[in-house]
């Protein structure tokens, strides 16, 4: 089969689910993938046939993206913040939004009155690992704590890099519950954290590829209280952190007010919405008094 057929047929079964455009981006990161080809190969080079040994596994991969399976749990891995991550559906996949959360959490830690090197940081709700590991690398010789309820999502965030470089220290990831006040978390200076902010309503807004495909517990606040997880987070944070350390929490673009008054009423100062790259209202960034 052609490179340029393959291509064709399969933007075409991708289609009921996604704009043409995405569709066409997807297809062509899977053969970027799989056969290490550019977006353009078909096109420079219109004769190109995909090798036969390789379409069965090619056209399985199709098949599931068409029943919605996202792109990144078929190839196995994502970007953020610059490095490759290992996603399944252990784990919520990184969003290119909280790449600006980490980058809010590096800009803070160098302004803190604290040395850098061993600078305490918690991440909470940390799925993946991915803001773990970018602030681990990010600020070589910090203590970096990450924590998850999901133990399944905790062996990703585990598995994500082998060897390391100089300086930087592998995260610490444990097993814990923000609802629960007897969890033992650390003592920090920098407190970092993604939780679940979907509310039941937005429920019926959502793409199959998310709804049916990633954790819902890694999605969803609970109904009776959609901020439920900010005000254990805002407790948290007045627990744990040291004096005039600091956070950045990511929360609901349509609750940035209810979410920075949660933190400003459990104590902590400077409290301020930030907004992502759409002009969104995306995270709050706080500190202790």
């Amino acid at each position: 089969m052609l490179l340029s057929t393959f291509i064709k047929s399969s933007v075409k079964a991708l289609k009921p689910l996604y704009p043409e455009l995405e569709a066409r981006s997807m297809v062509h990161l899977l053969c970027q993938e799989r056969l290490g080809v550019m977006s353009w190969t078909h096109i420079v080079e219109p004769g190109r046939e995909v090798p036969p040994e390789q379409l069965p596994m090619l056209q399985e991969d199709v098949a599931r993206m068409s029943a919605g399976e996202p792109i990144q749990y078929v190839i196995g891995y994502t970007e953020f913040y610059g490095r490759v991550f290992n996603t399944d559906k252990r784990a919520l996949i990184p969003r290119i939004e909280t790449e600006m959360l980490v980058s809010e959490a590096v800009n803070m830690a160098r302004s803190l009155p604290f040395e850098q090197e061993g600078l305490r940081v918690l991440d909470l709700c940390t799925g993946s690992g991915c803001v773990a590991w970018s602030l681990a690398y990010e600020l070589p010789g910090a203590a970096v704590t990450a924590s998850d309820i999901s133990t399944d999502a905790l062996d990703l965030a585990r598995s994500q890099f082998r060897r390391l470089p100089k300086k930087v220290l592998r995260p610490n990831f444990v097993q814990g519950d923000i609802l629960d006040f007897s969890t033992p978390f650390p003592r920090c200076e920098l407190l970092t954290a993604n939780p679940p902010y979907i509310t039941e309503p937005e429920r019926a807004l959502m793409r199959p590829n998310v709804l049916d495909w990633e954790p819902e517990i890694a999605l969803f606040a609970p109904e009776s209280d959609p901020l439920a997880f900010h005000k254990a987070i805002a407790l948290w944070a007045m627990r744990l952190l040291s004096p005039s350390g600091g956070g950045v929490v990511e929360i609901n673009e349509d609750l940035g007010v209810e979410s920075a008054e949660v933190f400003r009423k459990a104590g902590l100062e400077d409290v301020r919405i930030v907004r992502d790259f759409a002009e969104k209202e995306r995270f709050i960034s706080f500190r202790r008094p």
